[in-house]
């Protein structure tokens, strides 16, 4: 009863607010079995994200859908108002910039993670087909429960994200990439079949095969197309261990070199490369030891000045094995065979051995450290992007050793991916050349009074870095993208923009969907005001 008058009491608000043409009578009709939340702690979570850069208009809603049927009678109600809301779908909450946030006076956000508490009904659980080797799994799913549900059968999804407390269907809306996209490709690239609720509230399933225009806008289509209720994901034998590697440079040459070479060995046999591939690079010296560079014993510090830095600059290349204990007396050899070929500075090789499940979560341990610290909660003004292969030195002269200096406040993660483990008919955009970088910047604000580790100083530098590669033209490609005009936003799809445009007025013509992103603004008959960002 409690819950019924609480639904009764949200729809009566959202008539009287933005003029729902629907009759409280009629709240069976409208079949929700989950729950449309008011309560002020849902609505000021959903108005928050982890880029703490924005304060949203707090939504009129907070949706937690007990299925995808929710979801689509909540965006046909949308679509068919004479005044019309958004609709934002919200996982974790890990976006930067308000992505996931309603950037309307009218917005009900959809809380896709965490939805199975309370009493009633709740999304499907994940369901693994061990002889297919794929999991279906609800689009709120975090992947950290994905990777438990899969371990049960032996099993574990291909490519992953560094921290796994991230939903499936944010990754896919983005691409979802870490060290294993250069074998693997990005998670979209690792997507057997979708179901996804338009713009206009229709409930499909898209795959190659069927309505493939729908699949392949979704994956890397910033959400602007559908919410994700359900993936079908690939899945591969689990490893059962990781042989993690860290070695260093001082030549950023070597390390680029290296990096390039170690992901050409994509196509050969397991035993004759690496599993993953990452690097960062460290402009200061207590960097080495925080939160991301961890790794390294504290009680053998390694010290920039007793290396032969460039500019005072090093890189390390972050490498792994994955094996089975089974065949451990050959893990061994197989590195000794890999390592002896990259040109790295001698004697600063660091090794660990750990679970497999221990190393992929292995940011979330470092996350719980900050938490205990109140150094979480804090705004992220973090800057991705990708940069072409042919541009990196560019980048590393203009950046690293230029407009960073030697100070940072936070890691700076640089690894290159191939192009051709990417579908270029997937809505994401890259660099077009076969070879690109993630450049990551993810740096952290910190109110303790030095001006470096401010809010504006490291805003004004992310975008003093932007001019500097527009004027160095460096044709860079944002990851997780935020732009403020229609124009920026064109430029960035480039010649998919007529192709992103059309499939946004095939599948939500309202321009509903995901207001958040700025990249169309909602076309209702009452005109809704876009809040300013």
């Amino acid at each position: 009863m409690a819950t019924k008058l609480l639904l009764t009491f949200s729809i009566c608000r959202l008539i009287v607010t933005v003029g729902l043409t629907l009759d409280p009578s009629e709240l069976v009709l409208l079949g929700v079995d989950g729950q449309l939340s008011v309560d002020p702690t849902d609505v000021e979570t959903a108005s928050l994200d982890f880029g703490r850069l924005t304060r949203a208009t707090p939504p009129l809603a907070v949706l937690h859908p007990a299925s995808a049927q929710d979801i689509s009678q909540l965006i046909k109600a949308a679509y068919r108002s004479d005044f019309g809301f958004t609709v934002s779908a919200r996982g974790h909450g890990h976006s930067i910039s308000g992505q996931a946030q309603p950037q309307t006076e009218n917005g009900v956000v959809v809380q896709m993670s965490g939805s199975r508490r309370g009493s009633g009904r709740k999304p499907p659980q994940p369901r693994v087909w061990p002889r297919e080797r794929y999991v279906d799994v609800w689009g709120g799913e975090l992947w950290i429960d994905v990777l438990r549900s899969s371990l049960e059968y032996g099993l574990a999804p291909k490519s992953w994200t560094d921290y796994l407390y991230l939903s499936v269907g944010g990754t896919l809306s983005n691409a979802g990439i870490s060290g294993q996209a250069f074998n693997h490709g990005p998670q979209i690239s690792n997507v057997h079949e979708l179901d996804v609720v338009t713009g206009i509230g229709e409930l499909l399933t898209c795959s190659e095969e069927q309505n493939s225009e729908l699949f392949h806008a979704v994956l890397g289509g910033l959400g602007q197309f559908g919410i994700i209720t359900r993936a079908r994901i690939s899945l591969e034998p689990a490893p059962q261990r990781v042989r993690w590697i860290r070695v260093l440079y001082s030549n950023f040459s070597a390390f680029t070199r290296d990096q390039v070479y170690l992901i050409s060995l994509h196509a050969e046999p397991g035993s004759q490369k690496f599993d993953y591939v990452e690097g960062f690079v460290i402009v200061d010296e207590g960097l080495i030891n925080n939160w991301r560079s961890s790794f390294f014993s504290p009680s053998n510090p390694v010290k920039i000045s007793s290396l032969k830095s460039n500019g005072g600059v090093l890189y390390c290349l972050e490498i792994t094995k994955n094996y089975h204990e089974s065949t451990a007396s050959t893990i061994d050899k197989e590195v000794e065979s890999l390592l002896k070929k990259l040109d790295f500075i001698p004697a600063t090789v660091f090794t660990t051995d750990l679970l497999y499940v221990d190393f992929l979560d292995r940011v979330h341990k470092a996350e719980l450290k900050l938490r205990s610290k109140g150094l979480w909660e804090v705004p992220h003004p973090w800057l991705n992007l990708l940069v072409p292969r042919s541009k990196i030195a560019d980048f590393e002269k203009g950046v690293f050793k230029g407009i960073l200096g030697n100070k940072t406040s936070g890691p700076i993660l640089i690894y290159p991916m191939n192009r051709d483990k990417w579908d270029h008919r997937s809505s994401a955009v890259t660099p077009d050349e076969d070879v690109f970088y993630l450049v990551a910047l993810l740096r952290s604000a910190l109110d303790n009074g030095e001006e470096i580790h401010s809010l504006e100083y490291l805003t004004n530098q992310n975008r003093e870095i932007l001019r500097f590669c527009d004027d160095a033209r460096i044709n860079v490609k944002q990851y997780l993208p935020h732009y403020a005009t229609h124009e920026e936003w064109m430029n960035h799809f480039g010649n998919k923009w007529d192709w992103f445009y059309q499939m946004k007025m095939k599948f939500d013509p309202s321009h509903i969907l995901a207001s958040g992103q700025q990249i169309f603004t909602p076309t209702f008959p009452s005109s809704l005001k876009m809040v300013a960002s």
